[in-house]
């Protein structure tokens, strides 16, 4: 018979080294209580994590109160907490993916820790409000070239929400000198 969990267990977060990688691919991995590697993930679970991100990007990120237009979160990772965020804070989204296509409003960023760098967005225009969303942030690279591109459209970033900050490798303070605000629900990186 299946457990029935009343509240949705406490997000969570750890690094575990990687096998079987390349030379140019990161020795270690950020797993988290979403991604559904080491546990099934409860669809309560995934909502609670939404909620509680929506409520720290809404008390911390000074833009909110202004509006936002819609969230854009990054794929492969960004796509379920983008959902979640999504759906807890009733707003509309987008994925940027790695796919080239021919559609109006096109920035392109990249992804400089990946195999495949180029990250596209689309129907960007200016004027539009937009908090980005992604699962991790390590270097703070990927968000700040997004962050540069965006701007450069005209479009205003107004924030950026994650599930997991690593603390050692300089991504907030990236983001800081772009005053992109930051809000995550977990910290890894102290204990390594």
């Amino acid at each position: 018979m299946p457990e029935t969990l009343a509240i949705p267990p406490r997000f969570s977060a750890r690094i575990i080294e990687r096998l079987s990688i390349g030379p140019s691919s990161r020795p270690e991995r950020v797993i988290h209580s979403l991604d559904g590697v080491e546990e099934a993930v409860r669809p309560a679970a995934l909502a609670a994590a939404g909620a509680e991100l929506w409520q720290r990007a809404r008390s911390d990120i000074p833009g909110i109160r202004d509006g936002i237009d819609f969230l854009l979160g990054l794929d492969a990772g960004g796509i379920l907490p983008t959902v979640s965020l999504a759906t807890a804070a009733e707003l509309p989204y987008k994925i940027a993916w790695k796919l080239h296509l021919p559609l109006d409003g096109e920035v392109r960023f990249t992804e400089p820790h990946a195999t495949r760098t180029d990250v596209f967005a689309y129907g960007i225009a200016a004027g539009q409000r937009i908090l980005l969303v992604d699962d991790e942030i390590t270097t703070g690279w990927t968000l700040a070239n997004l962050t540069t591109r965006l701007r450069e459209a005209g479009a205003i970033p107004v924030g950026a929400a994650c599930l997991v900050e690593d603390t050692e490798r300089g991504g907030r303070a990236r983001l800081a000198e772009l005053d992109l605000p930051l809000v995550s629900l977990a910290h890894v990186g102290a204990s390594r």
